[in-house]
């Protein structure tokens, strides 16, 4: 018995030079380094070891076919030239250093185009860093298969502008971020499974439209990031303890209209913003619908303009930490589905404003370990009767003049 062990691990030891020779790919580098300038470098079909640093101008089409392997270690390619196209290539298993930002593909250049690629198994997608004036278009992107927290970006933008980010679908990544960049535009993208599928820090003046934006722990959250448009996105099942639609810190001077936002913890959470006193947030046009909350204010502040959102089957429509109100912004023109009211002129508005209380339900804003309950039988029963004969006066949150009738959209 002893000595059949040892034949086979003879056996597998005299194999290992096969084993490793099987897994020696051929070297992406060595085709890059020689194209010449300006070159268009279609390689044959098949899988190329990095990883790769360009730093000249050419063209790379894998059209589908052509596979870049980074062999665990590092980003797959390094990208430090301008003008540059990589379009159809697989770029697979990258490093794993949160440090070094190991990723699909770093890029440090201006005016590069990175499009139509499948980037899998690596920590971090694209990384843009200090770069200018790229687009980046129609990529598949996903992380390494661990925990949530530890992955890396799908898509990172620091100080880096004028960049298009578009039509890429996103996988089970961490998070899209852009920080201290301004004057992009990132727009049709399609992000799943992820944290924040957008996250904006100390960026500002950047166009965020036609996004979808599903399944993710948060859709859009805005620190300290002023002037960004927010438009005709769909965000959707923001759920768990922190999940919401779109989130705000101390941010002012931003678009967010014509989007969908449904079945989050919280549509929107707005924290001390707009943080400008002589500035505005605009919030118009939204439908926040089927939410725990439709729109949850930290404290009581001022400064945003609500005005022809509709608010549909949330549980609660919006509440204020700290027993206050968020009657100091401008409500106008919203539908509220729970308005108790007519339109005996038929002018589309209600004869009387709505007005949004703060009864017994209060209880789960106030105390937090009462959150549990929120939504419950015994919160619901306790909030009819308040209302049926108040112990005392109700904190009225808001009132808006001209309620809306329709939940229709009027062109």
């Amino acid at each position: 018995m002893s000595r059949l062990r040892y034949t086979v691990i003879l056996f597998l030891l005299l194999q290992l030079p096969c084993l490793v020779f099987a897994q020696e790919y051929p070297s992406f580098q060595a085709l890059v380094d020689a194209a010449n300038e300006n070159d268009i470098l279609t390689p044959p079909p098949g899988t190329y070891a990095g990883p790769v640093t360009i730093d000249k101008s050419i063209v790379i089409d894998g059209q589908g076919a052509v596979v870049i392997d980074g062999g665990g270690k590092g980003s797959v390619i390094y990208l430090e030239a301008d003008g540059v196209t990589i379009k159809g290539l697989r770029l697979t298993n990258s490093g794993e250093s949160h440090n070094d930002i190991d990723s699909g593909i770093q890029v440090r250049g201006n005016f590069n185009v990175i499009k139509d690629n499948v980037i899998d198994n690596a920590l971090f997608g694209i990384d843009l860093g200090q770069a200018e004036n790229n687009i980046i278009r129609r990529n598949h992107i996903s992380s390494k298969p661990v925990d949530i927290g530890v992955r890396g970006d799908a898509i990172r933008l620091w100080y880096s502008f004028n960049n298009k980010i578009t039509d890429n679908v996103i996988r089970n990544s961490r998070d899209t971020v852009v920080w201290y960049s301004k004057d992009n535009l990132i727009a049709r993208n399609d992000a799943r499974g992820g944290r924040y599928s957008l996250h904006f820090m100390y960026a500002q003046h950047n166009m965020v439209e036609g996004n979808h934006y599903e399944g993710n722990q948060v859709g859009i959250f805005l620190m300290y990031s002023d002037s960004v448009v927010i438009k005709n996105n769909y965000i959707a099942n923001s759920l768990g303890p922190t999940g919401m639609g779109v989130g705000f810190k101390e941010t002012s001077d931003v678009d967010v209209v014509d989007n969908q936002i449904l079945y989050c913890a919280t549509g929107l959470y707005l924290d001390v913003s707009p943080y400008d006193p002589e500035a505005t947030n605009r919030i118009t046009g939204n439908l926040i619908a089927f939410s725990g909350i439709g729109i949850q204010f930290l404290n009581d502040w001022k400064g945003n303009i609500l005005e022809n959102n509709r608010f549909k089957g949330n549980i609660t429509q919006v509440t204020v930490g700290g027993g206050k109100t968020a009657n100091r912004n401008n409500w106008k023109g919203n539908y509220w589905d729970d308005y108790e009211g007519f339109d005996r002129d038929g002018d589309g508005i209600g004869d009387k404003p709505y007005e949004l209380y703060g009864y017994a339900d209060r209880i789960w804003m106030d105390v937090p370990y009462a959150q549990y309950f929120k939504g419950s039988p015994v919160l619901e029963v306790l909030d009819f009767l308040e209302r049926l004969a108040p112990f005392s006066d109700p904190d009225m949150i808001l009132r808006d003049e001209k309620p809306l009738m329709s939940a229709e959209v009027v062109q």
